[in-house]
């Protein structure tokens, strides 16, 4: 089994290789950073121009500009912005922002998707199957943006009915906070509660769906039917048999989901003014920088690689033919 996950990981490691390559040249043939410099009022002087345009390498071909920041990223450099600034202070402190948002957020909804989903299956066309299709259809046909928007709303009223704020639906803490510990914990705790349910709600409509359909076709299958007849419970063969082997198809799912999320996280960083690699990435184009840019990408590109190794991982636990 290790030889066949370092295997899948080299791959891995080759794609991302050119991905990055192909995301560099699109956005170094589209962007004009020196035009957001120009635009300033009033305009830099001619040597700030020159020195921005020697930094960020806009006279060599775009090949040796992706070597050089390639080598850059290899020791820990990312680069500078168009200002002047090192990407590097600003991006391990968006990552947490972002990573804290992401993971909690897919762990709530995996396993309240996977619950869903499995009781759905067991209980078709009951009335909990029926409140759980319901539920999933709405959350999947409303934008992301407009569940934050409804979230917000609903914690405005969560708050009036408290007559207190309960719930902050703006930022990570409050400005200028100052406590103990778990004062800043609990604060921190009450910011993040909306963004997270908006990322988590939508995995959940997600995954149970997935689920339902898997559990539906191992529930007719003959292996379990064998499991029954040599004594077994129906629920214990349907959770010892039943789901491990549902759940296979769905470690590629949730691991390429995981990575994709990004894209997701960018709308609800906007809506609740979390400052992670989403609301970045959107300046990032904004001001044309290739170097935020790309190392979004980069960062959005790692996430999805590693989230297709971890699915080969997840495969090999519970498909005994991966691991032969």
């Amino acid at each position: 089994m290790a030889r066949f996950l370092v295997r899948r990981l080299l791959n891995y490691l080759a794609l991302l290789l050119v991905a990055s390559f192909l995301a560099y040249t699109a956005a170094a043939l589209t962007f004009d950073p020196l035009g957001t410099v120009l635009a300033r009022n009033p305009p830099p002087p001619p040597e700030v121009i020159e020195a921005q345009r020697q930094a960020l390498m806009l006279d060599e071909p775009i090949p040796v500009r992706y070597l050089a920041w390639v080598s850059g990223v290899l020791q820990g450099d990312f680069g500078t912005t168009i200002t002047g600034q090192s990407v590097n202070d600003e991006l391990w402190r968006r990552i947490g922002v972002t990573l804290r948002l992401l993971l909690i957020g897919t762990v709530v909804g995996l396993i309240l998707g996977v619950i869903l989903g499995v009781v759905s299956a067991i209980r078709q066309y009951k009335i909990s199957d029926y409140v759980g299709t319901t539920f999933s259809f709405i959350t999947l046909s409303t934008p992301v943006f407009l569940l934050g928007i409804v979230l917000q709303f609903a914690a405005l009223q969560v708050n009036d009915a408290a007559g207190t704020t309960l719930l902050y639906f703006t930022g990570e803490t409050s400005a200028g906070f100052q406590g103990s510990f778990g004062e800043a914990l609990v604060d921190r705790l009450q910011h993040l509660v909306l963004p997270t349910l908006a990322i988590a709600l939508t995995q959940v409509a997600y995954y149970s769906r997935y689920q339902r359909s898997a559990m539906l076709d191992v529930l007719g299958s003959d292996f379990l039917r064998t499991a029954q007849a040599k004594g077994l419970t129906r629920r214990r063969a349907l959770f010892k048999h039943g789901l491990r082997t549902a759940l296979i198809p769905m470690a590629t799912l949730f691991a390429f989901g995981f990575g994709l999320l990004l894209t997701g996280s960018v709308f609800v960083e906007q809506i609740f003014a979390w400052y992670g690699m989403g609301q970045w990435f959107v300046y990032g184009i904004s001001v044309e920088d290739v170097n935020i840019v790309m190392t979004v990408t980069l960062f959005a590109g790692v996430l999805i690689f590693f989230s297709g190794w971890l699915s080969d991982v997840f495969y090999a636990a519970l498909d005994p033919r991966i691991r032969l």
